[in-house]
C-alpha cells in the first residue's frame, strides 16, 4: 500500500477557504471591536476618535463595571466547581448503570432546552409563594418560613439563584463529556489493575483521573469561557437587576451599547472580555501542562 503524497501547495489550496472564513468570522470582528473601542460613537451617527478614553472611563469611573467583573469571575468559579461533580456522576453511571445511554441523555436534556424556557421555568420556581413559587411553598410546608425569600428580587440572593440555574442546566453537558472520556479508556487497563488489587475508587485515582485529564481540561475550558460570556439566561431572568445586582460584564456591555447608545464604550468592554477569555485559556493551559508533566 502506497501513501498518497500531496504537495504543501495543494494542502494550502484546500485549507485556504476555511482559513479565510475563520479569519473573517473571528479575527476581523475582534479587530473591528478594538477600533470601535477608541471611538465616541452611538452606533449610528458620526464617530469621533478619542483614543483610550473609553478604557480610562471603564477602569476608573464606571461604578458598575468592576462589580460586574467580580460577578463574572464568581460565575466562572461556580462553573469550575461543577466539573468534578460531573466527573463523579459520570464515574458512578459508567460503573453501576448497566445501560447508561438513556440516563446520560436525561441529564443532557436541560442543555437542549431554550434559554427562554429554562429562564421562565426557574422564575416560577423562585417566585414568592403568593405567586406560586415552588421553592418558597416547599420551605413553608416544612416549617422553614423564615427561609422563604423573593430570590430574584433580593440583591443578596439573586446572583446565587442564577448560579444554581446555570449549574442545573449545564451539569448534563459536562457529564456527557466526562462519560464519553471514561468510556474510551480501554477495559483491559481496569482488568489488569483488578488483578493487582486496585478496584473502585483506587482504580479511579490511578487510572481514570490521569487518563481523563485531557477531557477534563476541555470541559473546564468550555465551562469557564461560557461563564465569562454569560448573558442570555441573566437577561431572561433578571435583566441585570435588581439595582445591577446581577449585572455581569456581558449584560453591562449590552446595556451600554444598545440601551445607552454608547457603542464605542460597549466595544471597550467587549475588548476587555476577549482579553479576559484569552487570559483564562492560557492560564488553564499552563496549569494542565504542569499537571500532565507531573503525572507522566
Amino acid at each position: 500500500m502506497h501513501a498518497m503524497k500531496v504537495s504543501r501547495r495543494t494542502i494550502a489550496v484546500f485549507v485556504l477557504p476555511c482559513l479565510l472564513l475563520y479569519i473573517g468570522l473571528v479575527f476581523v470582528p475582534i479587530l473591528v471591536s478594538f477600533y470601535s473601542a477608541m471611538l465616541d460613537w452611538n452606533g449610528i451617527g458620526e464617530a469621533r476618535f478619542i483614543g483610550l478614553d473609553n478604557f480610562k472611563e471603564l477602569f476608573t469611573k464606571d461604578a458598575v463595571f468592576w462589580p460586574s467583573v467580580g460577578r463574572t469571575l464568581m460565575f466562572a468559579l461556580f462553573s469550575m466547581a461543577e466539573i468534578p461533580i460531573a466527573l463523579f456522576v459520570a464515574i458512578l453511571i459508567s460503573r453501576y448503570v448497566r445501560k447508561p445511554n438513556f440516563l446520560v441523555s436525561s441529564y443532557f436534556l436541560p442543555v437542549i432546552l431554550s434559554v427562554v424556557v429554562v429562564g421562565q421555568l426557574w422564575k416560577t420556581v423562585y417566585n414568592p409563594a403568593s405567586l406560586g413559587g415552588m421553592l418558597n411553598q416547599l420551605l413553608m410546608m416544612v416549617g422553614l418560613d423564615s427561609w422563604a425569600k423573593p430570590w430574584l428580587t433580593d440583591p443578596n440572593t439573586a446572583m446565587i439563584a442564577l448560579y444554581f440555574v446555570a449549574l442545573w442546566q449545564y451539569l448534563g453537558y459536562h457529564v456527557l463529556i466526562q462519560f464519553t472520556g471514561i468510556q474510551n479508556i480501554p477495559s483491559e487497563i481496569y482488568e489488569a489493575a483488578r488483578i493487582d488489587g486496585a478496584e473502585g475508587f483506587t482504580a479511579d485515582r490511578y487510572i481514570t483521573f490521569p487518563m481523563v485529564i485531557p477531557i477534563f481540561k476541555i470541559s473546564l475550558v468550555l465551562a469557564i469561557i461560557g461563564s465569562l460570556q454569560a448573558f442570555d439566561m441573566i437577561m431572561v431572568m433578571t435583566g441585570g437587576g435588581p439595582a445591577h445586582a446581577t449585572d455581569v460584564t456581558s449584560t453591562h456591555m449590552y446595556n451600554m451599547s444598545f440601551l445607552s447608545m454608547r457603542y464605542g464604550y460597549g466595544s471597550a468592554m467587549a475588548v476587555f472580555l476577549v482579553i479576559e477569555c484569552l487570559a483564562a485559556t492560557l492560564l488553564l493551559n499552563v496549569v494542565f501542562r504542569r499537571i500532565e508533566s507531573k503525572l507522566s
